[in-house]
């Protein structure tokens, strides 16, 4: 019998700048590094800590960033998947901040930050849509134009993988 897959609950920020510009970050799964995938900062949530405390922290961890105003909670996402040989599932609440731009500094960054974590950068919009990379979530160019236009959804929107 298959041993049940353990649970991660996660914290995510979208840092959209002055520009609508968003923060990602292209990891890579050191077992299949052929895969190209961006994503915003973001990660577990340790022990007693709340979501946005988690958020908060894992942005300082990854970007250097310390002092910044955490957005409201936007959405919410499931993703089941294999890294580091081994079946994930994350639990994910994705968080919008504005800030001014600003350079990343991965200081913080873990062993395994700096393993997977290869590069960042500022991403447009239309940079978003035209990529062939792997976007999280895939949606994300179609996603990100509400976020930008629109007030913030008044109840967290379930977004797919």
């Amino acid at each position: 019998m298959k041993a049940p897959v353990p649970i991660r609950h996660t914290a995510r920020v979208l840092l959209i700048d002055e520009h609508d510009r968003v923060l990602l970050f292209r990891g890579q799964d050191p077992d299949n590094p052929s895969v190209r995938f961006w994503f915003p900062p973001g990660g577990g949530i340790e022990g007693v800590e709340t979501p946005e405390e988690a958020a908060k922290r894992e942005v300082f961890e990854e970007t250097g960033l310390k002092d910044f105003i955490l957005g409201p909670h936007v959405w919410n996402r499931r993703h089941v998947f294999t890294f580091f040989g081994k079946e994930q599932d994350f639990r994910e609440k994705w968080f919008l901040s504005k800030v001014p731009h600003f350079i990343v500094d991965t200081t913080w960054f873990t062993e395994v930050e700096n393993e997977v974590l290869k590069e960042h950068r500022w991403w447009t919009l239309d940079e978003l849509k035209e990529t062939q990379d792997l976007l999280t979530p895939r949606s994300l160019a179609q996603l990100l134009p509400e976020l930008l236009t629109a007030e913030p959804p008044l109840t967290p929107k379930n977004v797919g993988v």
